[in-house]
């Protein structure tokens, strides 16, 4: 059994030995060791240099440390204790100044040009070409060829961002772990649905609130207990209390972000200028498929637009339906009005409740249907291991294997799908350990995990989702199989390792099939008769599809423009009152309220919580729809389940990873370039363009 488990390269990962205790010693040696490599590599005659003792030693020489890294980063965000946290953010530091020295490294740089520019450079193709190219760009963009004292002041940057974003994450989680509400007056509790009362009222019986006589119900403000309220509850003194209590996230002391993000813009303000751009949004978009912030900003612009004439018909229509159910003029809603008025619209002009589709959506169902789909059209077998075959983080992760149609072993993954405190909120897809093509032939599987914060199993009864929890499901699973099914032999380059606004198009493209009947009756069945979707309520699901299609745009477009502001504009907004700044600049994409609804800066976690991550790339989301409306075109014509145009998808698409250009790729798959109008199209806004 390994000293260092977290150096533990075994496929099993045994989670119970990786504890904090081990996180200094294994990081640390990985640490050394990938340094010692780093330093044979930068002192190797430059006679002598060769594909292999160069790029190859290099992508090679960071493996361990990565893995280790991954399975603590992933513990941190799903097992969070006082005593893991502790250790990440005394490593944390450490790491980050290593990966930081690496294209700083002026010995090692020096080697890697040399070889670039070599005879021997120029004979390569396919893969290593591609490698070597990104690479030698890769070290352009993060400082390589700086004077000694930028490349000092760019490491130091990099380490603090590194630390300041961690905080900002974990005053998020902390943020919202601090608040509860207990209810002991069930009359407040009027129009929530009951499935959300007795989860509440589980949550507080585990919390020793309330009594088997006088029951008590505790909610909190992860999604699966704060939707139900805001959107059926009827007493608007609880809306209220959760809408001050969200807004509150990364606003009040103890876990005030604001003074973090005016140091995490600065931060990445100085590092874009450091290595020669004009902002970090230019840094961040110059290798993507935007090319430059103001690309990106155009593109988010030029949707904004199209989207404008129904997002104004759309708010109008609710401040009227409002007026005309309470009486009075038609006026801007309260900010906790918005989800509970929008339903009743919805039920009234759709005869909808998307409560009525909850118990057709069993978790159990939606998993084996959403299986049975890329059986279908990607030609894979998915397994679930029996509980207890692997050691797993929490006993609600289940374990899977997925094998192709030889009965090859492609992958294997982790899921876990519910939400816990000690678990960071959303939904993500990750990786551990990438396999793909050996050089003798062979193939390793891939590891990945997929996780999300949905509706709890409750009383005995399956997990009974919401049509949007299904589309999530869907969505984390296309980025997995971008993951599982990567045939680069080079790890850097498979899977999820694209160019950023490409890397949304294989999750984006599955949630279509949550709109099919054909694909919906693989497993929209109710979970105590089996029957399948009735036609009626799925005939009132499509017409309600596009309900609220231009706010529901808007709102992506608020979040890309406010992020790709804050990083074309630093200079100017930092020294503003950088709230009210940027609420002004983006006001016409927010849903007049009273009072006005605030930006979600400090609570972003998407923008904040990490260096770089979706930070002047949330247009990502948008960029990547175009591509996934338009290629899903192709299923629409030629079948749902099309073998061949999923063969193709998994050929031009998700098993080339980062092996050439995205747009070449799409290109190859579709025929053409990518085109608007199947969005505009599928969002209802066609006639706005």
């Amino acid at each position: 059994m390994s000293a260092h488990p977290f150096l533990d390269s075994s496929f099993q990962i045994r989670w119970s030995r990786l504890t904090a205790s081990h996180v200094g010693p294994d990081i640390r040696k990985a640490l050394r060791e990938a340094q010692a490599t780093i330093d044979r590599i930068a002192s190797h005659e430059l006679s002598g240099l060769t594909f292999e003792n160069t790029f190859h030693a290099l992508e090679h020489s960071t493996e361990a440390l990565g893995a280790a890294w991954g399975k603590l980063s992933h513990l941190q965000s799903v097992a969070d204790t006082p005593e893991l946290r502790d250790a990440y953010n005394k490593v944390l530091p450490e790491v980050t100044a290593f990966y930081s020295r690496i294209p700083l490294n002026g010995a090692l740089w020096e080697r890697l040009k040399a070889f670039a520019d070599s005879e021997a450079a120029k004979a390569l193709v396919g893969i290593e070409k591609r490698f070597m190219e990104e690479t030698v760009a890769d070290f352009r963009q993060s400082g390589a060829d700086l004077p000694p004292d930028k490349k000092h002041r760019l490491e130091a940057v990099q380490s603090e961002l590194a630390q300041v974003t961690q905080k900002y994450s974990e005053n998020v989680l902390d943020a919202t772990n601090a608040w509860q509400l207990i209810i002991e007056d069930e009359s407040l509790l009027a129009g929530i649905p009951e499935r959300a009362r007795n989860a509440a009222r589980k949550n507080a019986e585990k919390k020793g609130y309330g009594s088997e006589t006088k029951p008590a119900w505790r909610f909190t403000l992860q999604g699966p207990s704060l939707e139900p309220v805001m959107t059926y509850g009827e007493n608007e003194w609880l809306r209220r209390q959760f809408w001050l209590a969200s807004i509150g996230i990364g606003s009040l002391e103890p876990y005030d972000n604001s003074a973090l993000v005016k140091r995490i813009l600065a931060l990445r303000h100085e590092k874009a200028q450091l290595l020669g751009f004009a902002n970090f949004a230019d840094f961040t978009t110059r290798r993507r498929m935007a090319k430059s912030g103001e690309h990106a900003l155009s593109f988010i612009e030029d949707i904004e637009k199209r989207a404008r004439g129904a997002f104004m018909d759309e708010c109008h229509a609710l401040e009227k339906f409002k007026a005309a159910h309470v009486g009075g003029e038609a006026a801007p809603l309260k900010a906790w009005e918005l989800s509970f008025w929008s339903e009743r619209l919805r039920k009234e002009e759709h005869d909808f409740d998307e409560e009525l589709l909850r118990p057709y959506f069993a978790m159990d169902k939606v998993i084996a249907g959403l299986f049975e789909l890329c059986r279908r059209v990607f030609g894979i077998q998915v397994k679930e291991l029996p509980a207890g075959a692997v050691e797993v983080w929490h006993p609600e992760v289940k374990f899977y294997e997925m094998h192709d149609e030889a009965g090859r072993h492609i992958g294997s993954f982790y899921a876990d799908w519910y939400p816990r405190e000690s678990k960071r909120g959303g939904a993500w897809m990750n990786y551990l350990i990438t396999g793909g093509p050996r050089a003798d032939g062979g193939r390793d599987p891939h590891l990945g995990l997929i996780c999300g914060n949905m509706t709890h199993p409750v009383d005995g009864h399956p997990a009974l989702l919401t049509h949007r929890e299904v589309e999530t499901v869907f969505h984390e699973f296309g980025h997995l199989l971008h993951h599982l099914l990567g045939e680069v032999s080079i790890k850097s380059m498979n899977g999820v390792n694209v160019a950023w606004d490409f890397v949304e198009l294989p999750s984006q493209i599955m949630e279509n099939w949550c709109w099919e009947r054909e694909s919906l009756d693989l497993f929209a069945r109710h979970h105590e008769t089996n029957a399948t979707l009735p036609e009626e309520l799925f005939a009132r699901l499509k017409d309600a599809k596009n309900f609220r299609s231009g706010c529901a745009t808007m709102r992506q477009v608020q979040f890309a423009k406010m992020d790709l502001l804050l990083h074309v504009r630093t200079e100017s907004l930092l020294k503003s009152d950088l709230e009210s700044a940027i609420r002004a600049a983006i006001a016409d994409t927010m849903v007049p309220t009273e009072p006005p609804a605030r930006p979600i800066m400090k609570r972003f976690n998407h923008i904040f919580g990490d260096p770089t991550g979706y930070a002047a790339g949330y247009y990502s989301y948008k960029w990547a729809e175009v591509l996934d409306a338009d290629a899903f075109t192709r299923f629409h014509k030629e079948g749902l389940f099309n073998r061949t145009v999923g063969a193709q998808f998994v050929e031009h698409i998700l098993s080339k990873g980062n092996s050439e250009d995205p747009a070449e790729l799409f290109r190859r798959f579709m025929g053409r370039d990518p085109e608007i109008s199947a969005l505009l199209e599928r969002a209802g806004l066609a006639v706005a363009s």
